[in-house]
């Protein structure tokens, strides 16, 4: 799968940065997600090394992707990205 790449709003549950896809869809909706600098949609193919930041209502949030995986269990989750 990491050729491929992985929907930016799949990544972000499956990390666990946001909970829910529909919330990981509706906050990539609003226009306060960027990938590599450009406003990014839900459907965005995320590949290693790209830099993804939320806009959160209290501040700016901003990670690298380490790798991509369909699942991960919840104790290794922080391991797909690097805070920046």
């Amino acid at each position: 799968m990491a050729d491929e790449g992985m929907r930016l709003d799949k990544f972000l549950k499956v990390s666990r940065i946001i909970k829910r896809r529909q919330v990981a869809n509706d906050v990539c909706s609003a226009g306060r997600v960027t990938v590599n600098g450009r406003p990014a949609k839900p459907s965005v193919k995320l590949k290693t090394g790209d830099e993804v930041t939320i806009e959160f209502g209290n501040g700016t949030v901003g990670f690298r992707v380490l790798s991509i995986a369909n699942t991960v269990r919840k104790e290794d989750a922080d391991s797909m990205y690097e805070l920046m």
